[in-house]
């Protein structure tokens, strides 16, 4: 008798421990898709993929009103942070919190060498090929609570700037004039 009750508690340990493991790994996967999707919806809005009547995005979430008019906020990844940078020429214009339906850069679909080391001297990228967006911005997600140094480079001209990821900085850079 206490033979079967032991191999009986056995069992119901190890399928509570199952249980739990399989639960918490279905949590992480679950998490890290939310990060997915929030980065996609991002993308999607600035490229005019997704439609929305307006779309911000601060140091700490995506805000996006619907065509309904109804407002939803979403949190974004606790260790990225998002930030849009327009280069121009000639015309810009100010900015702090990037909308994703509303800035527009000068410089759209345009072809740039971007590097970026943070203030420890460590290279995040360097002179990767990116391309402006439809709306003239790069959009980067970097590592939060961090300063960096990005150049941006097109056409042979040149632009510099140094700029934060910790709570409450500028989502939105416009202030990087190519020469």
């Amino acid at each position: 008798m206490k033979k079967g009750i032991l191999v009986a508690s056995g069992l119901v340990v190890a399928a509570l421990g199952t249980y739990l493991i399989a639960g918490n790994i279905q949590k992480e996967g679950a998490e890290k898709h939310e990060t997915t999707d929030i980065k996609k919806l991002v993308h999607d809005i600035s490229a005019g993929k997704a439609t929305a009547q307006s779309a911000s995005i601060n140091s700490s979430q995506l805000i996006v009103t619907g065509d309904d008019t109804q407002t939803i906020n979403y949190d974004l990844p606790d260790n990225e942070f998002f930030v849009s940078i327009a280069p121009y020429v000639e015309q810009t214009h100010p900015c702090a919190t990037h909308s994703l339906t509303g800035c527009q850069g000068e410089i759209k679909n345009g072809a740039f060498n971007v590097t970026v080391h943070d203030s420890e001297g460590n290279v995040i990228m360097e002179n990767a090929a990116m391309k402006s967006q439809s709306n003239g911005f790069i959009d980067l997600w970097l590592p939060r609570d961090k300063t960096y140094r990005i150049s941006v480079n097109h056409e042979g001209k040149t632009a510099e700037t140094e700029f934060s990821t910790y709570e409450k900085n500028d989502t939105c850079i416009t202030t990087m004039q190519l020469s």
